[in-house]
């Protein structure tokens, strides 16, 4: 059976698309940590990323970089949080968001009740902030 991210890769469920390229995607989780909370998800459904390819993580993890520094000079974050968990579901994920605080990491730092319109708003913030870094190829319309 098909994960959640499968589903939306396929356009079967919404999303909050910033990145979108032949090898992976990456959209604000409905439950963030922060303001900008973004998922890099492998478009092949691989559940453990230690079982996927050294060159596709390699390129999930240059995703996220950009992704980080868009997000810190977007929200003027200190650092950028970057996680790789895997345990909700089963599809290579990293988790990467503007972060002021290691409180961030733990499970009781999500908000998971955030409203759709501040998840739209940060969404679009960060396609702008990351077409002003020169991806705009990669980054779907609005």
């Amino acid at each position: 059976m098909a994960t959640i991210f499968s589903r939306i890769i396929r356009g079967e469920l919404p999303a909050r698309f910033v990145w979108s390229d032949d090898v992976a995607v990456a959209f604000l989780t409905i439950e963030p940590r922060s303001p900008g909370h973004v998922l890099v998800v492998s478009r092949i459904e691989v559940d453990r990323w230690l079982d996927l390819g050294e060159q596709t993580m390699a390129h999930l993890m240059a995703i996220a970089h950009k992704i980080g520094e868009a997000q810190r000079e977007e929200w003027g974050s200190d650092r950028a949080g970057l996680m790789i968990e895997g345990y909700m579901v089963p599809h290579v994920h990293i988790h990467v968001w503007p972060s002021w605080s290691p409180y961030e990491f733990h499970p009781a730092g999500i908000d998971r009740a955030a409203r759709p319109s501040d998840l739209d708003e940060a969404a679009a913030r960060l396609r702008t902030r990351m077409r002003l870094h020169g991806h705009s190829e990669f980054v779907p319309e609005d």
